[in-house]
């Protein structure tokens, strides 16, 4: 009996692919449903879910089965990243036809629809009176504004010239913009190219796949930049309750964040630099890990992590 489900069709070939990387993952490490469970805190009916293609794996499930499998995390979270997309714009997509279902329901008792073959729902007539044909009590009758006369065909008929007359001058200001910043300064050479930034250049001495170090990384996702798995390590760690918080950090990066294991929702974790600290909180129910944003550091001494547990308890690495 194979071990795997078929993925269910008209699945999202990025969500696909996805789900069969997971599948891989797991057999390469040898690991049943069950131990999967237990070493990443999620449960196991949540990675039938994953790995069937009925549900995508929250991030810190993707994280935490790289962990425990000894993947570097860059690799799954690349092939996360299109994989959510997808499955969000299928979400939205449901979403609108259900409204959409829903809001015809609602039009055709008001009369919003015309009866059968009048091409579908009408909307209201514009009237334009016309002059010397008398209505009721004096009054000139009202006709549909496509039947008015020449007033309304020469205000049509300005309407290219006017948006011409834009266009050339919209035209006119981005040449004389590129007139200006093309134009030779004082210590300048005209046409030579502005040096470069220096975060221009510090990425360029940076290793494949990171994307940020230092000031660069701060406020940033560690995974989502290239400063996690074997580039990070675990530099202070205390139990809190029944919670496990940590300082990890990144030397190629120079930058540090909290982590917080076997949590619950509601749970929170902070990393604090100085006067400068970012969170993080568990807040899906079938969650247990939770990351901070970074912060860049010097060293990971000057980092302190601290949990808040719902339960009110609370705790720091020091």
């Amino acid at each position: 009996m194979p071990r795997w489900r078929d993925l269910p069709d008209g699945l999202d070939p990025h969500v696909r692919e996805f789900a069969e990387q997971l599948r891989r993952v797991v057999d390469r490490a040898g690991l049943s449903l069950g131990a999967v469970a237990d070493r990443t805190g999620y449960s196991r009916t949540s990675w039938e879910k994953y790995l069937d293609g009925r549900l995508l794996a929250p991030k810190g499930a993707v994280v935490a089965l790289a962990e425990v499998t000894g993947t570097p995390p860059v690799q799954l979270i690349t092939l996360w990243e299109p994989a959510e997309r997808a499955w969000s714009r299928a979400e939205l997509r449901q979403e609108r036809t259900v409204d959409d279902s829903r809001i015809a329901r609602a039009r055709a008792p008001l009369g919003e629809f015309g009866p059968p073959g009048d091409g579908g729902r009408r909307g209201p007539e514009r009237a334009v009176a016309v002059p010397g044909a008398a209505g009721p009590a004096g009054a000139s009758p009202a006709l549909p504004s496509d039947t008015a006369g020449g007033a309304g065909r020469g205000t049509r008929a300005q309407r290219p010239a006017l948006f011409l007359a834009g266009v050339a001058g919209v035209l006119g200001l981005a040449v004389a913009a590129f007139l200006l910043t093309d134009a030779v300064v004082p210590g300048r050479t005209a046409g030579a190219s502005a040096s470069p930034s220096p975060s221009a250049r510090t990425s360029t001495t940076l290793p494949a796949g990171v994307l940020c170090a230092g000031s660069g990384c701060t406020g940033k996702d560690a995974e989502r930049m290239g400063c996690g798995g074997d580039l990070a390590t675990t530099a202070k760690s205390t139990a809190v309750g029944p919670a496990v918080v940590e300082v990890r950090y990144s030397r190629t990066c120079g930058a540090a964040w909290g982590r917080i294991t076997r949590a619950v929702p509601g749970d929170v974790v902070r990393v604090t630099v100085g006067s400068r600290s970012r969170t993080g909180t568990i807040t899906a129910a079938d969650e247990t890990i939770a990351y901070t944003p970074m912060i860049a550091v010097r060293g990971p001494d000057q980092a302190e992590a601290c949990a808040v547990l719902a339960s009110g308890a609370e705790g720091c690495t020091g």
